[in-house]
């Protein structure tokens, strides 16, 4: 075999070589060997042989390998040509691209030079200023002192702006508090003029739709009923209804309702409510303080608010004069009238608007924002026609009245333009009475409250008109004035919680219920009334703040009564104001009717309650006032 094709194989015969001429130069030593010694030789010679088989015939293995081997070494010739060609190719590419590069650098370090020379250029300059401001060094010493001295003069300056835009600003906001609070002030007391011109509509209103033998005695007790009932509302009215307006502080705040609009001193001097406490809640009763305006009460806030209240007042005790008109003794009219002044009125006005127990049930109860009333439809008329109702019963009908059967008898007015016209008188009033309740020109609710109340005043006056032109065949006149009435009635107490179409609504109905509630009382209850005064001012107080409780909007009103969130009505989704509201309205009736009871039986048993069958008969201008309301009339 060829064994020089693969160099290991050859190395592998010389080694076989040189052992065998190595066993052959070594056999003659061996020639003195013992058999054992010649045997054991043998042997390993035997060995030899066979391990050089072995090598054999793992070459001859091998050589059968050799050419794939060939093929594969000439596959990787041929492929290190193409890899040398490519090689080839990209150093062309990159001796290209190493040129550009070696351009672009040139470009740079020219570049580089510039700027290095500019540098240059620069920090000689910048060696020079140096120069320049270490000649200056010496001079910015004393400017450094003036400037520190600027600054600290700035600083105090800044101070004095400071504490100056302070004052500036308290005083502004002095001003705007004190420019506001006039402003409120006289708005109250303007709209409290025209509320007590109210009292000239109803001295028309009643002494037009009552007999002309009776002309001066119904004037004199729409007169004076102003004047007395004012006494007693200065004496202790006042500090029952507001004395505790501004008892909210402490843990259990006594009210729920303080008059910040007309100053902080009407809180700061209202501040006493009388009341209990029940599971931590505070149910107040009666105000306790301001009585006769006394003292520390001399504040024009507090003497605007007795002001405006006072005409209210006297508006609630106005209205018995039309249901007890024509018999009722002026005597018992005149104590009467005090304690109406004095207690019956401001009992219940605590508890509505001196933060009382019933304007305290939306914070203690959770019912809406508790008894809600505006301007009065449970407060002013209510109370009046509760009033107009016991008095009227008690007193009794006038003679004539009722046919021995009880059917009735009409007694007309004698002077039905008198009547239109104190109509007209109240309507204009309620644009004092509804927006004036704001207590605050700078309400803006006012326009709203004005625009509803006279859209109310319609829809009740021709709603009564229909009615009255259906069932008796002609649109009575007294029947349309009652009904502007009852719907402005209606309208005081939602006028500023209600949208227009709603305001238009419940002064209807109002002019309807005024209709029906006429003969209810007259042919059902057998109370005489000569003007009909329950059925504008009872019937339709109560239909005021039920109508509120139904139709409120929840757009106003925000904490009202300590509550948060505006006041709304069943129909926007809180039923439970319309609750509040019943719950007003049915203790007014209890409290109201009670108290009138229990006064006119005292002044009954006292000095009788009704005039003589024969003075009533004449007519009571000569025999109570002592002077005709006509000269001609006799």
């Amino acid at each position: 075999m060829a064994f020089a094709f693969h160099p290991c194989v050859t190395i592998n015969k010389r080694f076989v070589l040189l052992g065998v001429v190595l066993a052959l130069f070594a056999l003659p030593a061996f020639a003195q060997v013992t058999d054992a010694e010649y045997q054991r030789l043998q042997d390993r010679i035997e060995d030899l042989q066979a391990k050089l088989a072995a090598v054999n015939k793992s070459v001859n293995q091998q050589g059968e390998q050799i050419p794939d081997l060939k093929d594969k070494l000439d596959k990787t010739a041929l492929q290190t040509s193409t890899l040398s060609q490519d090689l080839q190719v990209t150093k062309t590419t990159a001796d290209k691209k190493i040129s550009e590069v070696k351009d672009t650098t040139d470009l740079h370090n020219t570049n580089i030079q510039q700027l290095q020379s500019q540098v240059q250029d620069l920090l000689t300059k910048l060696a020079a200023a140096n120069a320049a401001l270490s000649q200056q060094g010496a001079q910015l010493g004393p400017l450094k002192d003036k400037v520190d001295k600027t600054e600290q003069e700035a600083a105090a300056l800044n101070t004095d702006l400071t504490t100056t835009k302070a004052n500036t600003e308290k005083k502004y906001a002095d001003v705007r508090d004190s420019t506001a609070l006039s402003i409120n002030i006289s708005w109250t007391l303007i709209t409290g003029y025209i509320v007590m011109f109210m009292q000239a509509g109803f001295a028309l209103v009643e002494t037009g739709f009552t007999r002309a033998k009776n002309a001066c005695h119904t004037m004199m007790m729409n007169f004076m009923v102003y004047t007395i009932a004012m006494l007693g509302f200065w004496v202790c009215g006042f500090a029952i209804q507001f004395g505790g307006t501004g008892d909210a502080s402490g843990d259990i705040p006594h009210s729920v309702s303080t008059v910040s609009s007309l100053g902080p001193n009407v809180a700061a001097v209202l501040n006493s409510e009388l009341g209990f406490t029940v599971g931590g809640q505070y149910f107040g009763l009666l105000g306790n303080a301001g009585y006769f305006l006394h003292g520390a009460s001399l504040d024009a806030g507090i003497f605007t608010l007795f002001l405006f209240q006072m005409v209210f007042m006297d508006t609630a005790a106005t209205i018995p004069t039309g249901s007890m008109a024509e018999r009722w003794k002026f005597l018992s009219f005149s104590i009467f009238s005090f304690f109406v002044g004095a207690f019956i009125y401001p009992v219940f006005g605590n508890w509505v608007w001196g933060g009382g127990w019933l304007a305290a049930m939306g914070k203690n109860w959770g019912l809406g924002h508790g008894h809600v009333d505006f301007a009065g439809s449970s407060v002013v008329h209510m109370v009046g026609g509760v009033m107009a109702i016991v008095g009227s019963k008690m007193i009794g009908p006038r003679i004539g009245k009722y046919n021995a059967d009880g059917t009735p008898n009409a007694i007309p007015g004698h002077n039905i333009p008198m009547a239109l016209l104190g109509t007209f008188i109240l309507a204009f009033g309620w644009f004092g009475f509804n927006p004036g309740s704001t207590l605050a020109s700078t309400d803006t609710q006012i326009g709203i409250i004005a625009t509803n109340t006279m859209l109310a005043s319609a829809g009740g006056a021709v709603a009564a008109m229909i009615i009255a032109w259906v069932r008796l065949g002609k649109p009575d006149a007294s029947f349309s004035a009652n009904g502007m009435l009852a719907g402005l009635v209606a309208i005081t107490a939602p006028c500023a919680f209600v949208d227009a179409w709603a305001a238009v609504l419940l002064g209807a109905i109002a002019g309807i219920l005024a209709y029906y509630s006429v003969f209810f009382f007259e042919e059902k209850l057998k109370i005489d009334d000569p003007v009909g005064a329950i059925s504008v001012h009872f019937t339709n107080g109560f239909w005021g703040v039920i109508s509120l409780g139904i139709f409120a909007n929840g757009t106003y009103g925000d904490g009202w009564n300590g509550v948060p969130g505006k006041v709304t009505g069943l129909i926007y989704g809180d039923y439970k104001q319309l609750i509040a509201e019943f719950i007003g309205a049915c203790t007014n009736i209890v409290w109201v009717g009670l108290s009138t009871f229990v006064i006119l039986y005292i002044i009954g048993k006292l000095v009788g309650n009704r005039v003589s069958a024969e003075d009533e008969v004449a007519g009571l201008d000569i025999p109570e006032m002592g002077a005709l309301g006509y000269s001609n009339h006799t």
